[in-house]
């Protein structure tokens, strides 16, 4: 008997800390609400989401779809002469078979007008990739590296592409002085980083994890290599705080395989002295793979996923970086968890888009149904100014 009110008296506890637990990763609304908008058209994962001019685009897409018997993707003429990766699937030429195309993907871009609450198509990027890093200057859309097919260093572009929103159209930069696969990018006075990610190693194969931080310069189309970060990972987070670049999380292993090895690291770069600080606040859940936006001094960091080898789950958290304050604040969790997913700040209004609702690494295609997993939702979180 005094076993049995021992294991129950145990029993108590765990389900104690559990709850707990779980209401610290979901607290009450305090007046935020979700609500819907326009359902993404299609549904993808590996998104990446950017505001320019008060639209929203977004960016990539993963396609990890075997390619049915016979099938074909379409090798791509628009990449530029001499370019390595001339030949991929992209927007026209040829039709070949290359075989089962996991992660072929579809480069499409979609702008989201919050007027009317439409999408439209836009132009694909020139040579499709997935995990590719963008960020905005000037009106226009820079987008960099990415991968070709699987997520890896070598499978990696060098290609940098800067898109037109009023043009519907791009135009060809000075590419990466080396491939990177799932950097981060950002703009600051005038400037663009590209920081970590998955790069190849000196002879060319294989992959490791980078801190590498190379500055593009638009003005002059030039690169100039900068500080490293100090810890080096992919699939991060990242976010612009009078002038100061954080990054966020994400994992230090390559790929998803054995696992996603998310860590929970903060860490702040100045461009202006190109130094890194001391490591700050550690993020509540580590994690990697998601989406981030910035608003009214905070950098908000939405879903993502977690691959052990026993499990491939994605989150539903939202959580918000507070620089001035070097704090964290846990919000109303996502309507649904994902990974893979857009996010971006129309006004003061948090739009969260499409993405894998589980880990990565699973097939997108059972029998006739493409995407089983990614999901069309389009969800909207109204942040009102000064919110704690």
């Amino acid at each position: 008997m005094k076993r049995v009110f021992t294991l129950a008296a145990v029993a108590a506890s765990v389900a104690l800390v559990m709850s707990v637990t779980l209401a610290a990763q979901n607290p009450p609304a305090r007046g935020l609400r979700w609500s819907k908008a326009a359902p993404f058209p299609q549904p993808e994962e590996e998104l990446y989401g950017t505001v320019i001019n008060g639209k929203f685009y977004v960016v990539g897409g993963f396609g990890f779809n075997p390619l049915p018997p016979g099938g074909t993707v379409t090798l791509n003429p628009a990449a530029p002469a001499g370019n390595a990766n001339a030949g991929r699937a992209g927007g026209g030429g040829a039709a070949v078979n290359p075989g089962p195309c996991g992660g072929c993907p579809p480069g499409l871009v979609y702008e989201y007008d919050a007027g009317p609450d439409k999408w439209t198509k836009k132009k694909d990027i020139p040579v499709h990739v997935h995990h590719q890093a963008q960020a905005a200057f000037n009106g226009k859309l820079y987008i960099f590296g990415g991968c070709l097919r699987a997520i890896s260093g070598e499978g990696g572009t060098t290609n940098v592409w800067e898109y037109d929103p009023v043009a519907d159209a791009y135009r060809a930069l000075a590419p990466l002085p080396v491939k990177r696969c799932s950097a981060i990018a950002e703009t600051v006075n005038g400037k663009i980083y590209v920081i970590g990610g998955l790069e190849p190693l000196e002879n060319g194969q294989g992959t490791r994890v980078t801190g590498r931080n190379e500055m593009y310069d638009p003005a002059t189309n030039a690169w100039t290599e900068r500080s490293p970060m100090p810890t080096s990972r992919d699939h991060a987070f990242s976010g612009v705080v009078n002038n100061k670049i954080y990054v966020i999380g994400g994992r230090i292993g390559a790929g998803n395989i054995p696992a996603t090895t998310n860590i929970d690291v903060v860490e702040e770069y100045d461009p202006a002295t190109n130094l890194w600080g001391v490591v700050k606040d550690r993020m509540p859940t580590p994690r990697s793979g998601g989406g981030a936006a910035t608003y009214n001094g905070k950098i908000y960091v939405g879903g993502g996923e977690l691959q052990t080898r026993q499990l491939a789950a994605a989150f539903r958290a939202l959580e918000a970086y507070d620089p001035a304050s070097n704090t964290w604040e846990i919000l109303p969790s996502m309507p649904s968890s994902r990974h893979g997913n857009a996010m971006g700040f129309i006004g003061n209004k948090l739009h969260v888009v499409s993405g894998k609702q589980e880990g990565g690494g699973a097939a997108d295609m059972t029998g006739n149904s493409p995407h089983p997993y990614a999901t069309e939702a389009h969800d909207v979180l109204e942040v009102p100014a000064g919110t704690q």
